[in-house]
């Protein structure tokens, strides 16, 4: 990756966080991709999870100043939509065949190639990250680094595939009814988040539940479809040899996933960040937990974050939290160590 030096901080009061909409044809149909940034920048995909677009799966992250400012200031984003996912979407032909996880990823490959972009760096969230290792095991080359939000990595036990398949019903006779935004919104967020009889719904969750409201349900169930029928890639994690940085929230229902997953990597080149009181989506319950890490594992690529601040004063880590060896330069580099950074929950 180039030297980002000559970059200029990021104003916030000046950005699109929306980005520049693209329709890509591939030999699967349209895929949206919003450009936001510098196209002269290396380039980081972001893949979100079933259901959601960029908008409702990594505003948070984009919103909180600090991360935008550092991934803003060495990348230019380009954020992917499942098709048919993204804002004003129609809905997909009922002539058009069922994607399978791996026509998804050679979608991504055609994004690439649309854009001219070479090896990139990408996060994704649940589902999103599977697509997005699975990409990374096809096509090694055009992979840099993982950076992955409660990953899957196993074929779906019986548990979660009746689960996936009472919810593809309910999507394919009812549409997005109120029994399906519960089961996604338990999917995405914490307990403590979702409010209940006496605490009221936050505001992340309001927001999140109006955006199911403008998916098309056939476009979703096309993509839950293709989830549920994914193959166990455990094998071939251990081969992986771009380095990973695995976020998962301790109240995830994919929490143990993620763990499993981690074991099956390279130690050498993979970390794991645990944070306390959050769902699945650390993006947008939590994204401030995500700074720091985000800036010690950039740091092995040679790139910073343009405040010369060595502690964000909004970020809920300090280096005090996290493991002694995660701070070592040499550590961030070719052999970046597992840790395990817990993130207490601010009642304040």
């Amino acid at each position: 990756m180039g030297d980002s030096s000559d970059s200029v901080s990021v104003d916030m009061e000046g950005v699109s966080l929306c980005g520049k909409e693209h329709l890509v044809q591939t030999c699967h149909g349209y895929v949206s991709v919003a450009v936001l940034g510098d196209q002269d920048k290396p380039a980081l995909v972001t893949y979100p999870d079933l259901a959601l677009n960029h908008m409702s799966c990594f505003q948070g992250l984009f919103f909180c100043p600090e991360a935008c400012s550092l991934l803003l200031h060495n990348f230019c984003i380009y954020h992917i939509s499942p098709p048919g996912h993204e804002f004003g979407a129609s809905a997909i032909s009922l002539d058009d065949p069922v994607y399978s996880v791996d026509d998804l990823v050679n979608q991504i490959a055609e994004v690439l190639n649309f854009f001219g972009l070479g090896a990139v760096m990408c996060m994704g969230v649940t589902a999103g990250a599977y697509i997005l290792t699975q990409f990374a095991m096809k096509y090694r080359s055009r992979v840099m680094g993982l950076i992955l939000v409660s990953p899957i990595c196993k074929a779906p036990c019986w548990t979660e595939w009746l689960y996936n398949k009472v919810m593809s019903n309910l999507l394919y006779f009812y549409g997005m009814c109120g029994v399906v935004k519960e089961i996604l919104l338990k999917r995405y967020f914490s307990k403590e988040v979702r409010g209940g009889v006496q605490v009221p719904e936050s505001d992340i969750v309001q927001a999140c539940r109006r955006s199911l409201d403008e998916r098309r349900s056939s476009n979703v169930w096309r993509f839950l479809e293709a989830i549920n029928g994914r193959p166990d890639i455990s094998d071939g994690l251990r081969k992986l040899q771009c380095r990973s940085l695995i976020f998962v929230g301790e109240s995830s229902p994919f929490h143990s996933e993620a763990l499993y997953m981690t074991s099956k990597l390279d130690r050498r080149y993979s970390a794991l960040v645990e944070v306390q009181a959050c769902g699945s989506m650390v993006t947008e319950e939590q994204p401030h937990a995500m700074l720091i890490p985000l800036e010690y594992f950039l740091m092995g690529y040679g790139l910073y974050r343009p405040s010369q601040s060595n502690v964000s004063p909004r970020s809920p880590l300090s280096p005090s939290c996290i493991a002694p060896e995660l701070l070592s330069p040499e550590s961030m580099g070719l052999k970046l160590k597992p840790i395990k950074t817990r993130i207490p929950l601010d009642r304040s």
